[in-house]
């Protein structure tokens, strides 16, 4: 009589026969070997990205360091911002060769090394220059600004002296000339130096007072800081005293140089006096 449903496979010689359980543990451990490989290669997938940026991180510093270093070489040692070329503005009596030669910068020397400070103070030292101001132009050019003294009297040396010298408003003498000069007014004091307080308190007046009665002034003297008083070209005398008040004296003063006189006193603008 033939047996109906599944046949078994006979077992084999020395193997034991498979179990449910027996089934149920080989796919469990084949479904681990397979979420073990698929994890490796996820690893993979994502390690290689990772691996790339670290790559493209280290080449960015590696290029920002090289950048740095180029440009410090650029700006520092190499000739390329280098000086070419001084320029000198403002001067007029002192002529700018001159200039350029006391400033000594060096030729291509880069523009960062150059010591702007040290280049002013010797322009500064010149006796026709009142201020310097020096700046660098990239890529190449250093521009030198000065402003020169301006001559607010003369005095003259006598003889046997080295000639006549110009004084700018702050009682610095500047300049030697062979010939007096027209149209400035003569120190008459025992000593003319910047150092001087009467030098600065004569030139100070002379630095403030209208243009228009500047113009009269011949000769200026003191015997202190607060007598000035200057002799005008038509030979009167004004004593002005200080530097002080002197819109308030220059209003008195011109009227009372419509009075007659020789001596006019506006040294106190409240109580002047004419003699």
């Amino acid at each position: 009589m033939t047996q109906t449903g599944e046949r078994r496979r006979p077992a084999e010689p020395g193997r034991r026969p498979r179990t449910e359980r027996d089934k149920r543990v080989k796919r469990v451990e084949g479904a681990k070997a397979r979420r073990g490989r698929r994890s490796i290669q996820d690893r993979r997938r994502i390690t290689r990205p990772v691996r790339r940026k670290e790559m493209r991180r280290r080449w960015v510093a590696l290029l920002s360091v090289l950048t740095v270093i180029a440009l410090v070489y650029l700006l520092w040692f190499s000739s390329m911002l280098g000086v070419r070329q001084v320029d000198v503005v403002g001067a007029n009596s002192v002529p700018a060769d001159q200039i350029r030669a006391t400033a000594a910068v060096p030729d291509q020397k880069p523009m960062l090394r150059l010591d702007t400070d040290e280049i002013r103070d010797r322009v500064a030292q010149m006796p026709g220059i009142a201020t310097v101001d020096v700046s660098r132009s990239w890529p190449g050019t250093l521009e030198i600004t000065v402003t020169e003294r301006a001559a607010i009297a003369f005095f003259d040396s006598g003889p046997g002296g080295d000639g006549v010298h110009l004084v700018d408003g702050g009682g610095v003498v500047f300049k030697t000339l062979k010939e007096r000069p027209a149209g400035l007014p003569e120190l008459k004091l025992m000593s003319v130096s910047a150092d001087d307080p009467v030098t600065r308190a004569v030139t100070g007046v002379l630095g403030v007072i209208p243009q228009q009665l500047l113009k009269q002034v011949t000769t200026a003297t003191a015997k202190t800081p607060g007598s000035v008083e200057f002799t005008l070209a038509d030979g009167k005398t004004v004593r002005w005293g200080t530097s002080a008040d002197t819109e308030r004296k220059a209003k008195v003063l011109a009227a009372l140089l419509t009075r007659e006189g020789k001596v006019f006193d506006v040294s106190a603008p409240d109580l002047p006096t004419v003699s």
